[in-house]
């Protein structure tokens, strides 16, 4: 999930026009755009931020290059949305830091900016805007399908829980979903540590709440990570980026 240096977009270079780079820029829009989105009784939620060179996957850039890791969190972004699209739900929401591109889907997303403050208080806020079930994810988790999303998606999903969580490998959440969104249960909470994911829960579970669990999955944010989660969603743009980045030398 979005990191400390997700925040709010760089005046200066917002001032300058900066936009994503040209190989994002060249990255197809997802397919899934086309077709009829199913419906359930879920909200869908992606928090992410603008793909720019400098602000994206800083932890790839030292390795890959600015340009390279921007492209790659371009490519997880589309890979996400086209999930979402294919997914059961209500509603559909792309919570962003920064400006819309090539890579959104020109139908099926409502866009809302992302607010202030740090990762908690956004997270907090993307769900103080919305009534009843709610899932959230983030933009790191490329290899994310719909069929590992669909318990909490499905039309049961509630019955027997007030909260869904998906750990992250790295010790945060890749989901989030609560069957009555309450942005207490986030303000506050360390995030990017290795304890982020348990504090998290356990606030979940100390307010009485039902939680049950989505597998883990490992967010792209390391060489490693990403060689990982190339290989589990091999025919994603994500893979397609780090096989070419990995091809010129990278």
């Amino acid at each position: 999930m979005t990191g400390p240096d997700g925040g709010r977009r760089d005046t200066a270079a917002a001032q300058a026009g900066t936009r994503s780079p040209e190989s994002a820029r060249r990255a197809p829009a997802p397919r899934a755009a086309e077709r009829r989105a199913p419906t359930g009784p879920t909200a869908l939620l992606v928090i992410a931020k603008e793909p720019l060179p400098g602000r994206a996957k800083t932890r790839l850039a030292p390795a890959l290059g600015a340009e390279t890791a921007a492209e790659l969190a371009a490519a997880a972004l589309a890979d996400t949305l086209d999930t979402v699209l294919a997914a059961p739900a209500r509603r559909r929401v792309l919570v962003l830091s920064g400006e819309p591109g090539p890579w959104l889907p020109e139908r099926g997303f409502e866009v809302v900016a992302q607010a202030s403050g740090g990762l908690d208080e956004r997270l907090a806020a993307a769900f103080a805007a919305c009534t009843g079930p709610t899932l959230l994810i983030g933009m790191d988790t490329p290899q994310a399908t719909p069929s590992l999303l669909a318990p909490a998606l499905a039309g049961d999903a509630w019955q027997d829980a007030d909260a869904w969580f998906g750990p992250a490998e790295d010790g945060g959440f890749w989901a989030l979903g609560m069957a009555r969104p309450d942005p207490r249960l986030l303000r506050g909470v360390p995030m990017s540590t290795e304890r982020t994911g348990a504090i998290q829960r356990d606030r979940l579970v100390r307010a009485g709440l039902r939680v049950r669990d989505l597998p883990p999955l490992v967010d792209a944010d390391t060489p490693e990570a990403a060689a990982r989660v190339a290989r589990a969603a091999p025919g994603g743009r994500f893979a397609a980026v780090w096989q070419r980045s990995c091809a010129g030398g990278a």
